[in-house]
């Protein structure tokens, strides 16, 4: 069956009534962390919510007053997950969040567009493509896409959009001889009912269960940022449709208005600002290391200069690395002094070594590790690695193993 979502791809709201509703659980990722919802499936006897297909994420939105967090196919059914019951048999109004729905809207009609024009163009097919949350990728089999060949491509989906070419919906019995004639990369196994064709007039006919503009003029504009190597010898074309071209162009506005006040010129300057920028940083950067690597055998000097010295040394400094360290370490004679330096911000997460006679270090290592909450190893009278917290360091000071 098709679903109202596909009949009337335009259609904000719709009434209809609640089929079933059983417990479930919903996996997803929130904040970069995997978390489990508990909730509820509902199947309602139709929907205007598009359940995740053909490449095309699925809709959000609203039944009654509760929100739909995922909709997928199961055959002819679409599922809703929701996290409170409905009651079986009442009747709903179901609310689609319209701005990610006409966004999907534009990138699938973009996507079929420029597909069938890279194809009649320059023979490059499609073997897939993935609608991102902020731009979409058209997988081209192809090994390379000439910079010309994007600018000409690029030209050429515009034209169709300023044409005003309409978008067609049809459905066909899957014995119907039309059927062989469209593009198509295959139906699902547990596809039943007709077979849905998006045709774009006079351009491409294309099997497809996504929602669609119903002409070209509704897609604005689009913008083919660039290419990317692929897998397997194909190449990733990368594109903006409609709205998010609008987007595009806002951010990037903003971003250089911000980088015409940091660097103090103009846009048209902005690359050569920051490479003079970055090679004064490495020179500072070039120089800051040889200032500590001459700090570091100064450090070493004083400590074994003072004749009050015990046998052992503690320093913490908050710029340095592990070179800075080591050099601290292999000008102090630790087969008689026990070393303990960290770098790092205080007591937040740094570098820390330990180094003297075997015994005492291989003893403190572990003891080490523990209060630092830290990652190392040791041999030959050095233990090293990072600190996820340096703030117990002053504990480590209060006992360090007695070097005979």
């Amino acid at each position: 069956m098709a679903f109202q979502c596909q009949r009337d791809c335009y259609m904000k709201e719709f009434v209809t009534s609640v089929v079933s509703c059983c417990p479930a659980e919903l996996k997803q990722e929130v904040g970069g962390k995997k978390e489990t919802l508990k909730g509820f499936n509902v199947k309602l006897q139709d929907t205007i919510l598009f359940p995740e297909g053909g490449g095309q994420p699925d809709d959000h939105g609203l039944i009654g007053d509760v929100p739909v967090l995922r909709v997928t196919r199961q055959g002819p059914e679409a599922v809703h997950f929701v996290c409170s019951p409905l009651e079986v048999g009442q009747e709903v109004q179901v609310k689609v969040d319209w701005e990610r729905r006409f966004d999907h809207m534009q990138q699938h009609s973009g996507q079929h567009l420029v597909t069938a024009l890279a194809d009649t163009m320059f023979g490059f097919k499609t073997t897939s493509w993935e609608l991102g949350r902020q731009r979409s990728t058209i997988e081209l089999d192809t090994p390379c896409v000439k910079p010309a060949q994007v600018q000409a491509l690029e030209e050429a989906v515009n034209e169709k959009i300023r044409a005003h070419v309409p978008v067609i919906v049809q459905l066909l019995s899957i014995d119907d001889p039309a059927v062989e004639k469209v593009r198509s990369r295959g139906l699902p196994e547990d596809h039943a009912g007709p077979i849905r064709i998006i045709d774009i007039e006079g351009v491409d006919a294309n099997m497809c269960c996504g929602t669609h503009v119903s002409n070209l003029s509704h897609l604005q504009v689009i913008k083919l940022l660039g290419t990317e190597k692929g897998k397997k010898n194909k190449t990733n074309l990368i594109f903006l449709a409609g709205n998010r071209v609008l987007k595009y162009a806002e951010k990037s506005y903003s971003t250089e208005r911000s980088l015409v006040s940091l660097l103090k010129t103009g846009p048209d300057e902005h690359v050569e600002a920051v490479d003079k920028l970055q090679k004064s940083v490495k020179l500072l950067q070039k120089t800051n290391l040889s200032l500590l690597r001459d700090l570091a055998v100064l450090i070493a000097q004083n400590f074994k200069n003072n004749p009050q010295r015990g046998n052992f040394f503690s320093l913490h400094k908050k710029e340095g690395d592990n070179e800075f360290m080591n050099i601290i370490a292999n000008e102090i004679n630790t087969e008689e002094t026990l070393v303990f330096l960290t770098v790092g911000e205080e007591k937040g997460p740094g570098l820390f070594l330990l180094a003297g006679p075997s015994g005492p270090v291989t003893d403190m290592g572990p003891r080490v590790l523990e209060m630092l909450q830290g990652k190392g190893a040791g041999k030959n009278g050095r233990f090293q690695g990072k600190a996820n917290s340096l703030a117990r360091r002053g504990e480590v000071e209060q006992t360090p193993t007695p070097v005979e």
